[in-house]
């Protein structure tokens, strides 16, 4: 049961992730958005982490693991840009603006997805502190976001 909730859950996302792909004219970005979520590896730990029986924590580990393969297996994660340094430091590299189209449809994409809603802006008001973006890119989220947001950091 827990994979046919997962699979519901990624036709959701993927549709409206591709509705968005489209509106930002990059439909075939759309078609292979978050193609990596059927695979094992992916799939899996996923299932069990947001359907599964099994506490969080159960599964936590397995879970990070996938979701840092994920991230490093797909260019519209912001995280994929972020150079981690020898010397320890990390780097935010500008997203080429197809990838940072990807990631607003995704961001829309799985909200209407989770909730029904689309609730990007305060998403990203709440989070946006949290992520690591080159300012190039950074503004270019902000300003299609809402024009508003570009005074706020």
């Amino acid at each position: 049961m827990i994979h046919l909730k997962y699979f519901w859950y990624i036709l959701r996302h993927k549709w409206y992730v591709f509705v968005e792909c489209c509106r930002l004219g990059i439909p075939w970005q759309g078609v292979t958005h978050d193609l990596s979520k059927l695979r094992l590896s992916e799939w899996m730990p996923y299932a069990r982490y947001f359907y599964g029986k099994w506490t969080k924590q159960g599964v936590e580990k397995e879970f990070d693991i996938a979701w840092l393969h994920h991230q490093k297996r797909n260019k519209h994660h912001w995280q994929y840009w972020v150079l981690l340094e020898d010397s320890g430091g990390m780097t935010p590299m500008d997203m080429p603006l197809k990838y940072r189209k990807e990631m607003l449809a995704d961001w829309r994409g799985a909200g209407r997805a989770i909730t029904g809603k689309n609730e990007t802006k305060q998403w990203y008001l709440h989070s946006k502190d949290n992520m690591m973006l080159h300012p190039e890119t950074r503004a270019w989220i902000e300003a299609n976001l809402c024009r508003a947001l570009q005074g706020q950091g």
